[in-house]
């Protein structure tokens, strides 16, 4: 559910989609992440630092083994606020678009089990992270831009 909700602790975080050839990477959450396991989402994680461009290029090292000379910025979308009442959590999320130059180069961390390349309106058909069909739209669309 996608919408702005002060009852619950604010958390923000970055996803990241990886493009190549006209599809976009999705990747599956392992166990051993703190949320959504076994879901499908972008490459994401916690904000940390207090640029969010600077921790999508972090995401995408630790994730996908890709460093900034390998991935060109495509798009920044503006933050969207994703409404969790089942872990009782709002994600601002901040959206990337970045383009990949070799994608036989993406090696997978611990944090996924599996990566797939698929067409971006195949994400309504998979087992998400809650919102992530907004958030790539908001990276797709220019409406959605920051």
């Amino acid at each position: 559910m996608v919408g702005s909700a002060s009852i619950y602790p604010l958390r923000e975080v970055i996803t990241v989609f990886l493009s190549h050839g006209g599809k976009i990477l999705v990747v599956k959450r392992s166990a051993k992440v703190g949320t959504y396991q076994g879901r499908w989402s972008g490459v994401s994680g916690y904000l940390e630092r207090t640029d969010p461009l600077d921790q999508a290029y972090t995401e995408i090292a630790e994730e996908v083994g890709l460093g900034g000379d390998q991935v060109t910025l495509v798009r920044r979308g503006a933050p969207l606020e994703v409404v969790d009442h089942v872990q009782g959590r709002v994600w601002r999320v901040h959206p990337f678009l970045f383009a990949v130059r070799d994608p036989e180069q993406l090696r997978l961390d611990w944090e996924n089990t599996e990566m797939r390349w698929i067409n971006p309106s195949e994400v309504s058909r998979l087992h998400t992270v809650p919102g992530l069909a907004e958030v790539l739209e908001r990276v797709l669309s220019t409406d959605g831009l920051d």
